[in-house]
């Protein structure tokens, strides 16, 4: 995608899926395209030090299958952030995500993330820099504020410092981030949910595309939809993937690719066998599907025997002969049922 079409990725921001640090890794990301063909997927954040002194391939390393996908880089440097910028370029993501959102011990000591939310000149400097080196578009995904900020304020003039500065597609967690006394998980969970604010924010910036997140739930795409352009989801795409993802190309007015998550694990057992062979565990893929049956039949024995066995399967064969194992839990409930 060249910078001068953006189209079809923000076509895809209509529904995307959340960087969420140790669970969107291209594992997640293989299994949730096969949920959905339409959405759009980002990386785990990757710091921009990391990309430019760390091992490359692997931090940024995607499948095709993958597209349209997103990297998130973190970082407040400006030149440090170009020249991620630019060494992440040849790996052909979509779209590149400065995060100023995360609120955890190891961002803030490292002076990014929803910290950045303080300093919106430096903010907006970054934003700059990584634009002049991005192939495609460069976004933004942040708090409403932070601490003591009052967002009726600060993420007006944050949206226009971000815009002015280029950025003209920013996602909005609608929650403030408290950087002393929460944890990260209770930053997510504890600060109350101002989802009329961020509505207001694009009544206020109709020229930006804006996305809300934060504690959207499977069934509330097309309300929220009805006030933004693009909804993204986190942890509901992780613990109920097939609620979240599997009827999600229905929002494009396309017909969803499996009418049931028992056809969703059937197709991705090819790929889990590729990956399998490619050197990895089974645990490192099955940690990502836990949740498909949330809810289902055989729920729970689908997560314990993936769960209680991917430790002890070693080989290729036995990570399969697990899979199949758990799936045939899965079958036999539903009969019984």
């Amino acid at each position: 995608m060249s910078s001068k079409d953006t189209t079809a990725v923000r076509d895809a921001a209509r529904l995307s899926v959340a960087p969420m640090m140790d669970w969107t890794d291209r594992y997640c990301r293989g299994f949730h395209r096969v949920l959905s063909r339409r959405a759009l997927l980002f990386t785990e954040m990757v710091t921009a030090p990391a990309i430019i002194h760390g091992p490359r391939d692997r931090l940024l390393g995607k499948e095709m299958a993958e597209h349209p996908v997103a990297l998130q880089i973190g970082g407040s440097d400006p030149d440090e952030l170009a020249r991620a910028t630019a060494l992440a370029a040849p790996h052909g993501y979509d779209e590149i995500n400065l995060n100023v959102g995360c609120p955890s011990d190891r961002v803030q000591s490292g002076c990014f993330g929803a910290v950045l939310m303080k300093t919106p000149d430096l903010v907006a400097r970054c934003v700059a820099a990584m634009i002049a080196e991005s192939p495609v578009e460069v976004t933004v995904k942040c708090r409403i504020g932070v601490d003591d900020q009052d967002p009726e304020t600060v993420l007006p003039d944050f949206l226009a410092r971000m815009r002015d500065a280029g950025a003209s597609r920013v996602t909005i967690h609608a929650r403030k981030a408290w950087l002393e006394g929460l944890s990260p998980k209770d930053n997510r969970e504890i600060p109350p949910l101002d989802y009329p604010l961020v509505h207001r924010m694009k009544a206020a910036f109709p020229d930006m595309h804006l996305s809300i997140n934060g504690g959207v739930q499977p069934g509330m795409e097309a309300e929220q939809l009805a006030h933004m352009d693009g909804v993204m989801i986190g942890r509901a795409a992780y613990h109920q993937p097939w609620d979240s993802l599997g009827a999600a190309d229905a929002l494009w007015g396309d017909t969803p690719p499996f009418a049931d998550p028992v056809d969703a694990a059937l197709a991705t057992r090819p790929l889990i066998a590729r990956w399998l062979d490619d050197g990895a565990r089974i645990h490192n893929i099955s940690r990502h599907m836990l949740g498909l049956f949330h809810g289902r039949p055989g729920a729970r024995l689908w997560r314990r025997t993936l769960s209680e066995g991917a430790s002890k399967a070693r080989t290729p064969a036995e990570g399969l002969a697990l899979y199949d194992a758990a799936l045939d839990q899965v079958r036999n409930a539903a009969e019984a049922a």
